[in-house]
């Protein structure tokens, strides 16, 4: 008889596990299946299991292309499975082209003579999922903010960042969800960030991979009034709650589309972003909405500079500026006060108002 074996953290065990099981199993006539203890995956993974060990011995069991699980618990990293390989003696130690640990069990297998089998990737018979990703999709939130920028825009894109500068903005609601989205499309507001996290995913990575920046993803999912350091990726600098804010933002749709990707090359001033960015810090931490206003305005005329439309007038409006810098989408207002922002939106059926959000946790 030819004895295989496999192990792994199988936290969650999904379709992906389940055809490595049969493309191990075809190498021989009988399977073990070895997986992380609770202990284990937590020293090597920091995250609690998903389901408790007897409950995996059952499900592995099960499986028809499985003959015998068993429990890692060996601490050696990468190697928790071997005081069950050294009393089974397998005949072949069948791993994933990605093995991590590829030196350490071949000196294990070279010790019970077995063979260190890596197995070709095949064609996945259904969409790869991941236990961590699985974990995600269900810890995902049902509703998420978007999110409103000040000040420091383009310097959270890596080859703009600039040390000792700072992005400042806000999660906003009212909140968007997988069933409901009040808002416009395109429009300037981080929605593929809100979109990448009601899905379970930190949208960082993606973002940075369109060659824009890492701010809106990582506000939306922090969430409050914040301050971030520039760089390559997020720092926060600053949280407020967002309460100096209250009632007197509104958001103007322009009209037209958003599409940072398409202008992340284009010529700006960046020598006033960074200022801009200063001043809206500043602001946040001392909770002067007239300096943050202030540094609304540079943004604005930063954008101006760029070649964007000018917005509309409104009274009582203390700072305006596109949101993003996309060139459309939605525009950002911030106000005296309650009374003229809501004249504001009562007399513009393209404007709308919002407030700041914080999670409740927080």
């Amino acid at each position: 008889m030819k004895k295989i074996f496999v192990s792994g953290c199988y936290d969650i065990i999904h379709a992906g596990h389940v055809q490595f099981f049969s493309e191990a199993r075809a190498l021989g006539d009988h399977l073990t299946v070895c997986f992380a203890s609770d202990l284990v995956l937590w020293n090597h993974k920091e995250r609690r299991s998903s389901l408790p060990e007897e409950h995996k011995l059952a499900l592995l069991r099960n499986l028809t292309m499985v003959d015998d699980a068993v429990i890692g618990e060996n601490e050696a990293h990468g190697l928790d499975f071997q005081d069950h390989f050294r009393r089974i003696r397998p005949d072949v130690l069948a791993v994933t082209e990605d093995d991590q640990y590829a030196e350490m069990k071949k000196a294990l297998c070279a010790e019970v003579g077995a063979t260190y089998v890596k197995l070709p990737k095949t064609p996945p018979q259904f969409p790869p999922v991941s236990s961590s990703g699985i974990v995600q999709w269900i810890q995902a939130p049902d509703v998420s903010p978007l999110r409103v920028d000040f000040a420091g825009g383009w310097l959270d894109v890596p080859r703009y960042a600039r040390e000792g500068a700072y992005i400042v903005n806000c999660a906003i609601s009212p909140t968007v969800s997988l069933r409901g989205w009040d808002y416009e499309k395109r429009a300037g507001l981080g929605g593929s960030g809100a979109w990448a996290l009601l899905n379970g995913k930190s949208g960082v990575s993606s973002e940075l991979n369109l060659g824009v920046g890492w701010q809106d993803p990582a506000v939306i999912r922090e969430s409050g009034l914040c301050v971030w350091k520039s760089g390559d990726r997020p720092s926060l600098y600053l949280k407020r709650d967002g309460t100096m804010l209250g009632r007197r933002m509104a958001l103007f749709y322009t009209g037209s589309d958003h599409d940072t990707p398409g202008v992340v090359d284009q010529e700006r001033n960046y020598d006033l972003i960074e200022k801009a960015g200063l001043v809206a810090a500043e602001a946040v931490e001392r909770n002067d909405f007239d300096r943050l206003a202030e540094a609304v305005a540079m943004s604005y005329q930063v954008q101006l500079q760029e070649g964007m439309q000018p917005l509309p007038e409104a009274n009582g409006a203390r700072g305006r500026k596109y949101c993003g810098g996309g060139f459309g989408g939605y525009a950002l207002y911030l106000f005296n006060g309650a009374t003229e922002r809501d004249q504001f939106v009562a007399a513009n059926e393209a404007a709308r108002p919002i407030e700041p959000f914080i999670h409740p946790t927080i």
